[in-house]
């Protein structure tokens, strides 16, 4: 590890507490979600990207969940990234992403202590990702995986993250309408893929066309689950578009349409 990658992420921790104080957060509070994301093992990863020149800096929290945050990265260009840490901690999280691992044929014979799961989980979303954009499906192109890290293109400008549907309906929601149900049939036909997840709030919008976020519990079309989420996709979709108005697409005409012959 050199040295100048060690100075960096230290810096970077600096600005992220100077951050912090600035917002008027609890300190004790926040030390305790610094010190969960940042245990010692993803530091060490951290500072591996550094040293690989992957990343040359990681700045605040973009967005906060359960299983994960994601923050703000430069690369040594100055290039933004979206730099994804799961969460080792959470117990919750490794039971609810057991289905979606079994039964899909890419990941076989996964070790089930937690900090593996959760490696195969950041792997799942990168190979997930990897095939999607192959695809030419629009998501967020993955740069690099390590262990719990994921590194991805950043959708957003200066930190500041691409609305979602959710926080910013589309002015012209019949051609976004069209541009997903594109998108999905690229997903399901050509990436094998069903994303499993999608509502409003997972699909961004970016330079005014939707693009798909959040692809960890995505899954193979042979996924024993996998004519279950898609529907469950579909009427997510639909219901979503339906309050604005969209003429949609009746669910089993959709189906078809996704599915293809």
């Amino acid at each position: 590890m050199s040295r100048r990658a060690h100075e960096r992420l230290e810096h970077n921790e600096k600005r992220l507490e100077r951050r912090d104080k600035m917002l008027n957060h609890d300190r004790a509070n926040e030390r305790a979600t610094v010190e969960e994301v940042f245990d010692q093992a993803t530091r060490l990863i951290v500072f591996d990207l550094l040293n690989e020149g992957m990343l040359y800096e990681v700045n605040g929290v973009i967005s906060s969940g359960k299983e994960a945050r994601v923050y703000w990265g430069k690369n040594k260009e100055g290039k933004d990234l979206a730099v994804k840490i799961y969460l080792t901690s959470s117990a919750e999280f490794k039971k609810g992403m057991l289905k979606y691992i079994e039964g899909d044929p890419r990941f076989k014979n996964v070790k089930r202590d937690t900090r593996s799961l959760i490696a195969v989980w950041a792997q799942k979303e990168f190979r997930n990702l990897e095939e999607a954009c192959q695809a030419k499906v629009n998501v967020p192109k993955p740069v690099v995986v390590k262990s719990n890290v994921l590194v991805m293109e950043f959708i957003g400008k200066n930190g500041n993250s691409a609305p979602s549907l959710k926080e910013a309906p589309p002015e012209n929601p019949e051609r976004v309408y069209k541009l997903l149900v594109t998108n999905l049939k690229r997903l399901y036909q050509k990436a094998k893929l069903v994303h499993g997840d999608l509502s409003e709030y997972n699909i961004l919008m970016w330079k005014g066309k939707p693009l798909i976020i959040d692809m960890s519990q995505s899954v193979s079309i042979e996924h024993p689950m996998a004519k279950f989420m898609l529907t469950r996709d579909l009427n997510n979709l639909n219901r979503f578009f339906n309050r604005l108005n969209v003429n949609v697409t009746p669910i089993e005409e959709l189906h078809k349409q996704v599915v293809g012959k």
